[in-house]
């Protein structure tokens, strides 16, 4: 395991020029063995905002003037930068959160493919020319940065969440600060540090504390618009606190995705993606597939193929090359998904493979990969996220009861459906009631394409991800130009 990291030097120059003590020091630890502390941070308190909030203004004041062509090339040096870090970020990652090793670096490099595609849309156009009613007058449409943006970023993918916020901010001519989980910092120190060697000063600013700490920014009238990722609840307040000052916002929530399997010319090859849709990152992603409603004349072959599976999973230290699932993040995490599997079976599911937690020598908040099946619709598992390695297995008689059991839960991230079938395709085409959806394949983005939910899964303008982002990281124009007569 790499060595733990400090108290990172340039909170606490921060903190000293600011001639503000901090408002608490904070331990992470191990989750593959919580007896090791891994770093300490500094948390900043409400004093210190306005200060870091001016400073991003005065940044962006400068940053806006430069051409966004530059702009771009400025942002890819940026991402190289970052990219040239990957190893020491994938170990920060792993050490802080569980995520092996494998997929730290795989977080990692999606984060600058997709930062890549933002920036070669800083060529772009940003606006439109129309005909006018008016002789003698033309009509266009331009856009301009919304000014100092709020990045507030889950645990879960510590690094790739906040490049997804940073760089369209950065390239359309915004300053951004970041909030990283409390559980997760140290990627974003990282990457703040290398944005103090590459961009202007200022610009790209971390702050490390606790909620309150960022619903205090939310409600700052400093802040033009916030983008959060996180759950639906904490989303609603977000929402509530930039309403109170008009701050645009943008919120990517939770899921509760389901694979619709109703038939498969290769069925071993279909069980391989779900299983890596499921599974992958332990299970802690909000496009996790956490449902696979299955054809009734297929389910037990699907059950008995998932369960196998699940069983060969051996999750094991993160830090070690060849692991293929850590632990789960916090112990707070490994008693709620235990508490899901205990309260699913005493409504009747039946525990297929897994359904334990896994004891070791360091005490790590490991749990079984697990499938469940005799899983009804109605049931709290089929209905909530469970955020954790748990795949419940749901029965249907045909594809209208299948998108029903589909759609009927609160969430609309992602969705998949399994079928050499022209007609099945179709109805999921139109009537699935998510964001994305995924015909033959497994839960998982390109780097190119918007990110998008509906429903309690996101709330609005421009995605996470894509061309449209624009949309959340500028505002619209309208220019009437007339020549003097």
């Amino acid at each position: 395991m790499p060595p733990a990291a400090s108290v990172r030097p340039r909170e606490r120059s921060l903190l000293h020029e600011l001639e503000k003590a901090p408002e608490m020091t904070i331990e992470i630890r191990n989750p593959a063995a919580p007896q090791t502390i891994v770093a300490t941070y500094e948390e900043i308190g409400d004093r210190a905002l306005d200060a870091i909030i001016e400073r991003a203004r005065a940044a962006q004041a400068g940053w806006k003037a430069v051409p966004q062509p530059e702009r771009g090339k400025r942002v890819a040096a940026f991402l190289d930068a970052l990219e040239a870090a990957t190893e020491e970020i994938a170990a920060s990652i792993t050490r802080e959160m569980g995520k092996p090793l494998a997929e730290a670096r795989g977080e990692i490099g999606k984060a600058i493919g997709e930062g890549r595609m933002t920036v070669a849309r800083a060529g772009a156009p940003i606006g439109e020319v129309f005909p006018s009613q008016v002789p003698g007058t033309v009509a266009y449409t331009t856009r301009r940065p919304r000014g100092v943006v709020l990045g507030i970023n889950p645990w879960n993918f510590p690094f790739s969440t906040p490049v997804r916020k940073a760089i369209p901010a950065l390239v359309y001519g915004n300053a951004i600060i970041l909030k990283p989980a409390s559980l997760t910092p140290g990627a974003l120190v990282i990457m703040e540090r290398i944005a103090a060697e590459t961009l202007p000063e200022g610009l790209l600013q971390v702050v490390i504390g606790s909620g309150a700490l960022a619903q205090t920014l939310c409600e700052h009238s400093g802040i033009d618009a916030i983008s959060f990722t996180g759950s639906v609840g904490v989303g609603k307040r977000v929402a509530i606190a930039a309403a109170s000052h008009l701050a645009e916002v943008s919120l990517e929530l939770g899921g509760k995705n389901p694979a619709i399997l109703n038939d498969a010319n290769d069925l071993d090859k279909v069980l391989d993606q779900i299983m890596a849709a499921a599974f992958a990152v332990c299970g802690q992603r909000c496009t996790a597939v956490s449902r696979v409603i299955v054809n009734e004349k297929i389910a037990e072959a699907v059950t008995a193929g998932l369960a196998a599976r699940a069983r060969a999973i051996a999750p094991g230290d993160p830090s070690l090359e060849g692991v293929r699932m850590g632990p789960l993040s916090s112990r707070k995490q490994l008693e709620d998904v235990a508490g899901f599997v205990a309260r699913a079976r005493a409504a009747g599911a039946t525990v297929a493979a897994g359904g334990e937690k896994i004891d070791t020598p360091e005490g790590g908040f490991f749990y079984a990969p697990t499938i469940l099946s005799s899983v009804t619709r109605d049931m709290e598992v089929a209905r909530e996220e469970v955020f954790g390695p748990v795949l419940s297995v749901i029965s249907y008689a045909d594809i209208d009861e299948a998108l029903s059991i589909a759609n009927e839960v609160s969430y609309g991230l992602a969705s998949c459906l399994y079928s050499e079938q022209a007609p099945v395709i179709e109805r999921f085409a139109a009537e699935s009631e998510s964001g994305m959806l995924h015909i033959n394949a497994g839960s998982f983005p390109e780097n190119h394409l918007p990110f998008v939910g509906v429903k309690d899964s996101a709330l609005g303008v421009g995605g996470s991800n894509g061309p449209s982002t624009i949309q959340f990281y500028t505002s619209e124009h309208t220019v009437y130009r007339r020549a003097m007569a």
